[in-house]
């Protein structure tokens, strides 16, 4: 199989009377559920996902991409949620060459602020032994200031040098969704359950819109993970009332590469609440994150950042580099995103709200909620294993490993460019080399300051569940972040593709470019500064 799967097909077999039985339905097409589809079906469980939306439309599409195990979290005294996560990361990282990559981290000290040398060194030592490494160290001003170059020198006392990990969030979704699909899972997108099923008092399967045939569809299973993230409560107040969920905005601001150019991620504490704040590199641009206030909006409107944030961090950064000052007119795009933080204390500062995940069982729902990137797989377990008692005997798994390997290596791949093919391998897996193969030379050229490239989209448009011009510019590859103006300088390369793999005509071009540029001035632009 190429892509994904065939949805008109799926679709007219459902409303036949077929594929109308399932052993497990997930819905939500994020991390947590496409971690869930893939843990299902190596487990021999038919299984199929919905999302309403785009995969990864919510919060793994917005993450700040951090592939971490939680200092923070550690030094809040939670072990063993940083055991896993830095567990987790290591096997991310052997696994997914080129999607997941390590990446430094130096967390600065100055003068008065807590913590000092000593107690990261502690911090970090502990966090090290955890992962079975040694990977941190004291790096002085000197050595500091050729890292981060124009940094404010002011009581500035060194920093400590450690290490985790950087990911594109929404292309491990479609990594993930990917590699199961081939191994016999079905997953659609823009389909939305409208309601579950109930029999005795107990979830049986879920009823689905098909807004192309203006009906419904219903579809049984023996049991329904519900793993929507921020949108939990919602479905599973079908069958229980109980509000769980406190959503919690983080925002973040792109400005180009070339205005503060970094290879590292700098971490610091903000002058005016003291939480930390990054600085780091991310698809050939430069990033700043991250806010973490609550979210009271509309959760199916996409989150966006506020004027508020947007201070936030350009203060935060102009008063770490006041020699490189920054203004809104420096900012390329933004992006904001909703996380699922389990609370029972709405009073609680959202920083200090532990980030592990919870599941719970409501007569044949599971529901999975909170949780880290990290963790995703550790997560999916949780809620199968709350699913057991409901499920046929499970296929025994002897391979544990998330990923399909490719069955090429990078240079093999590309000879003249292994570190592109490494990226691609691991963006794509064993797709990467038909990726190559259905793309000419020309479409192989880096578009701008980012690694991606037009054969990407075009793969991307023929076998990745592309419905919109926003699917493939905001989430399978993410050109409408990282280039100017929203990427508006690739429309005519885009139509061509569009008109070729997908037969979009001249009419279909210009609703979706309305649609798109609709999106991005309001959820991925600056706001209107009042």
């Amino acid at each position: 199989m190429n892509g994904f799967t065939d949805r008109q097909q799926l679709l007219a077999k459902m409303r036949n009377g077929e594929s109308l039985d399932w052993d497990i339905i997930v819905v939500g097409g994020g991390i947590t559920g496409a971690g869930v589809l893939r843990e299902a079906r190596r487990r021999g469980y038919r299984v199929l996902l919905l999302e309403q939306q785009d995969f990864s439309w919510g919060t793994s599409s917005r993450s700040s991409k951090m592939v971490h195990g939680g200092l923070r979290y550690l030094a809040a005294g939670d072990v063993k949620l940083t055991r896993e996560s830095v567990v987790e990361r290591e096997r991310l990282l052997a696994e997914a060459p080129g999607l997941v990559d390590r990446i430094a981290f130096y967390f600065t000290f100055r003068k008065g602020l807590f913590p000092g040398r000593f107690a990261m060194t502690v911090i970090l030592a502990i966090y090290d032994f955890l992962a079975s490494i040694k990977d941190h160290r004291y790096c002085n001003n000197e050595q500091l200031l050729k890292r981060f170059p124009g940094l404010d020198k002011t009581n500035l006392k060194g920093a400590s040098y450690y290490t985790d990990a950087m990911v594109d969030d929404s292309r491990l979704v479609m990594r993930v969704l990917q590699d199961s699909i081939d191994d016999g899972a079905h997953a659609l997108n823009y389909t939305k359950v409208t309601n579950l099923l109930l029999e005795n008092n107990k979830v049986c399967g879920v009823a689905i819109e098909d807004v192309e045939n203006a009906s419904a569809i219903e579809l049984r299973a023996s049991v329904v993970i519900n793993a929507t993230g921020a949108w939990a409560d919602r479905l599973r107040n079908e069958v229980n009332s109980e509000k769980r969920i406190r959503p919690l905005r983080g925002s973040h601001i792109i400005i180009p590469k070339s205005l503060y150019p970094v290879s590292d991620v700098m971490t610091f504490l903000h002058q005016d609440d003291k939480r930390g704040v990054y600085v780091y590199p991310w698809e050939g641009t430069t990033v700043l994150g991250t806010t973490d206030l609550d979210h009271a909006e509309d959760l199916d409107v996409e989150a966006s950042i506020s004027n508020q944030e947007t201070d936030y961090l350009l203060n935060a950064f102009n008063r770490q580099f006041p020699h490189n000052q920054l203004t809104r007119a420096d900012v390329l795009s933004t992006w904001a995103g909703v996380r699922p933080v389990i609370s029972a204390e709405r009073g609680k500062n959202p920083s200090k709200e532990r980030r592990d995940h919870a599941v719970w069982s409501d007569n044949g729902l599971i529901t999975v909620s909170g949780g880290k990137l990290t963790t995703f797989r550790l997560i999916a377990l949780d809620a199968i294993n709350a699913a057991a008692d409901s499920l046929p005997k499970p296929t025994v798994v002897i391979d544990d490993t998330i990923f399909v390997t490719p069955d090429i290596s990078a240079g093999d791949l590309l000879p003249n460019n292994p570190q592109w093919a490494q990226r691609l391998l691991g963006r794509y897996g064993k797709k990467a080399p038909k990726l190559l193969e259905e793309s000419g030379a020309n479409e192989h050229i880096s578009l701008g300051e980012t690694e991606f490239c037009l054969a990407e989209c075009r793969w991307a448009v023929k076998y990745e569940a592309v419905k919109h011009l926003d699917d493939l510019l905001l989430r399978r590859t993410r050109l409408g972040m990282c280039l100017p103006n929203g990427g508006d300088a690739l429309y005519p390369a885009l139509k061509d593709i569009f008109s070729t793999e997908r037969n979009w005509d001249n009419d279909r071009w210009e609703e979706e470019l309305s649609r798109y540029k609709a999106i991005w001035n309001s959820y991925y632009s600056l706001p209107d500064n009042p």
